[in-house]
């Protein structure tokens, strides 16, 4: 098989979640479990760290990678989705699994693939949990897909499981509630296990502590013991000042989102947990990690700056709290006109996110090239029934080429509204 071969067959043989939605979630982990013992229990063979949540957990995945790297650790790290290929899933180090490990893996299992039908992103579990195994990395920090309990992720028996907080996403799967989206993320707290929670909530709270005391697992609030003020931007890295136990600290980090002020509490928390444990995480590593997570994990789309004058800012936020969060950061910048390239999928509670979005903004409505997205035209319309208007142009880079050339020098560019807009900026 080709590579390209051997693509075509995951993602059309196997349902994707990212492209087709609710007909590849799967309510269970039966698929994972079957696959996971026909390639010998390779999740067994490798430490790991669990990392869950709403938003945040791409980020807080990658900073812990980086971190584990730069401490001279062999480091895997699982996330999804992709944004320009397929292999960004799978890394070691930082470098993504090779095209021909993938070749080789479908092509020595594909009987078997073909018989049990996992989903898409069961199967890539598989793949990753294999070629960790394979490779014998020290430590692997994955990412959870979606919720928690039922994700193929959670065969792991981590070091220790991270959640990052708790918002309105893919209510259809994971329950109308915070309360009941947070019993799913939950899921991934194991018996006995420490679990880090980085933002507390008073919905989640009681959720995450009884979940935590049914399974004798230590718990701890990050948000409680670490506070995390953000100070501003230098050149590629973000400042922010850290306090715990009366002690001030600055710190580089080398994520610009103002949200991040949110993850690194339970970044700090969770590398300390580790440390305690036994992993050699020094102060020099850990200070590294942080300030060249991009350049160590190969990270993008989260606040990136994609060019200046005029600026264009481009980021994956794409639920309610992302979008706020990217509106409230917005507001510290200065510009004469906003623009928004915006394209949105199907199954996000749309009008809620464009009830958010300023009336003054000048908008371009566009769509990714996935079956999941929702049409520019329908976007358009649903925009107009609460005040917004702009140009529709389906195409993310026609886009963002046609704000570009319209936008003023002292104007902002934002791009955004799905993870699948982002992916198709040619700049990026």
């Amino acid at each position: 098989m080709t590579y390209q071969e051997t693509l075509d067959f995951l993602y059309q043989a196997l349902p994707m979640f990212q492209r087709v939605g609710a007909a590849a979630f799967k309510k269970d982990l039966s698929n994972t479990v079957q696959l996971c013992k026909y390639l010998d229990h390779p999740q067994r063979k490798f430490k790991s760290v669990h990392v869950g949540g709403t938003n945040g957990k791409g980020s807080s995945s990658h900073a812990l990678a980086a971190v584990f790297q730069a401490a001279g650790y062999k480091t895997g790290l699982y996330t999804s989705p992709h944004l320009k290929s397929f292999t960004e899933r799978i890394r070691i180090n930082g470098q993504e699994i090779p095209e021909e490990r993938v070749v080789a893996f479908v092509e020595s299992h594909q009987q078997f693939l073909t018989s049990l039908q996992p989903s898409f992103f069961e199967m890539t579990v598989g793949l990753a949990f294999w070629y960790f195994a394979q490779e014998q990395v020290d430590i692997a920090i994955v990412e959870v897909g979606m919720g928690g309990r039922l994700d193929s992720t959670n065969i792991l028996l981590p070091e220790l499981a991270l959640i990052t907080n708790i918002g309105w996403d893919h209510m259809q799967f994971l329950g109308d509630s915070l309360e009941k989206i947070a019993f799913e993320k939950a899921g991934i707290i194991k018996q006995n296990t420490p679990v880090v929670i980085s933002q507390s909530q008073l919905e989640t709270q009681p959720v995450f502590e009884k979940v935590a005391e049914e399974k004798d697992a230590p718990i701890c609030f990050a948000d409680q013991k670490w506070k995390v003020k953000k100070q501003g931007n230098l050149e590629k890295q973000a400042l922010f000042q850290i306090k715990r136990e009366g002690k001030e600290s600055l710190l580089s980090f080398g994520l610009l989102g103002d949200y991040q002020r949110h993850n690194l509490p339970g970044i700090l928390e969770a590398l300390d947990q580790l440390k305690s444990i036994g992993w050699q995480l020094s102060d020099e590593a850990i200070n590294k990690g942080l300030a060249e997570v991009t350049d160590l994990t190969g990270l993008k789309g989260r606040w990136q700056l994609l060019g200046e004058s005029p600026t264009i800012i481009a980021d994956t936020g794409h639920n309610e709290p992302g979008v706020q969060e990217i509106l409230n950061q917005l507001k510290t910048y200065s510009f004469r006109k906003l623009w928004m390239v915006l394209g949105m999928v199907q199954d996000k509670d749309v009008i809620k996110i464009l009830l958010l979005l300023p009336k003054d903004a000048q908008y371009v409505f566009c769509e990714a090239q996935i079956p999941r997205a929702l049409k520019a035209t329908e976007l358009a319309v649903k925009a107009k029934s609460v005040g917004l208007s702009g140009e529709v142009i389906p195409d993310v880079n026609k886009a963002l080429n046609f704000a570009r050339k319209n936008a003023n020098k002292d104007d902002l560019i934002f791009i955004g509204g799905s993870t699948f807009v982002v992916a198709e900026i040619e700049s990026l």
